[in-house]
């Protein structure tokens, strides 16, 4: 069968299309000089298809959810249930054991600055506190055991099965353990716990016992 010229024409325009395409960018060949020779090695263009590489993603650790994913996942919200004082007495227990053993017995003989640095690094989770003067006249006098820390606030429970959010800026809290009374300046431990364990203080102005 005989090709007819028009076909010829449309089948030829077809290939310098396709070589046009076919052919890495840059390349000195032209199409014309290709299409000159009986055999014809199409090279495929890799970088095209490739995908780009992220150097990042082999480091990169799995991270866990953020502040406020939990927040939407209410992982912070204590079931109505549960905010009753007399259950979290026994976490004010250990948590007074633990500041004891922490503070070597708390002493009289003791060293007030040594105290306090080590007060300062505590976790705070169980501790029985008492505002003391604040910007905020309604939070004066609220007393409770401490539930929950954040970074910018305590949260505590207080003996009427009260939940309360109190500001740590411009506030002054009160601790007791053992006759051994602390006032904790909130703006100085603007902090998590974790991080406040790491944290250099000042030994003057954040508490005075």
């Amino acid at each position: 069968m005989v090709e007819s010229p028009q076909g010829k024409s449309k089948a030829d325009a077809f290939t310098r299309s396709f070589l046009r395409r076919s052919l890495q960018s840059g390349s000195k060949s032209d199409v014309g000089d290709i299409l000159t020779h009986k055999a014809l090695v199409l090279e495929h263009n890799k970088s095209k298809n490739k995908k780009p590489k992220n150097k990042k993603s082999k480091n990169k650790k799995a991270k866990g959810l953020s502040s406020k994913q939990k927040r939407d996942l209410k992982m912070f919200q204590i079931k109505p249930e549960a905010q009753r004082y007399e259950l979290f007495l026994p976490l004010h227990d250990l948590w007074r054991q633990y500041i004891l053993d922490l503070c070597g017995g708390l002493q009289p003989t003791m060293n007030p600055q040594l105290v306090q640095m080590k007060l300062l690094k505590a976790d705070f989770h169980g501790a029985l506190i008492k505002v003391v003067r604040s910007r905020c006249a309604s939070y004066v006098g609220l007393t409770g055991i401490l539930i929950q820390e954040f970074k910018h606030v305590f949260k505590i429970i207080t003996n009427k099965d009260e939940i309360k959010v109190i500001p740590k800026r411009h506030s002054v809290f009160e601790m007791e353990v053992n006759g051994f009374v602390s006032h904790i300046y909130g703006s100085r431990i603007e902090q998590r716990a974790s991080e406040r364990s790491a944290k250099k203080f000042k030994s003057k102005g954040a508490i005075d016992l």
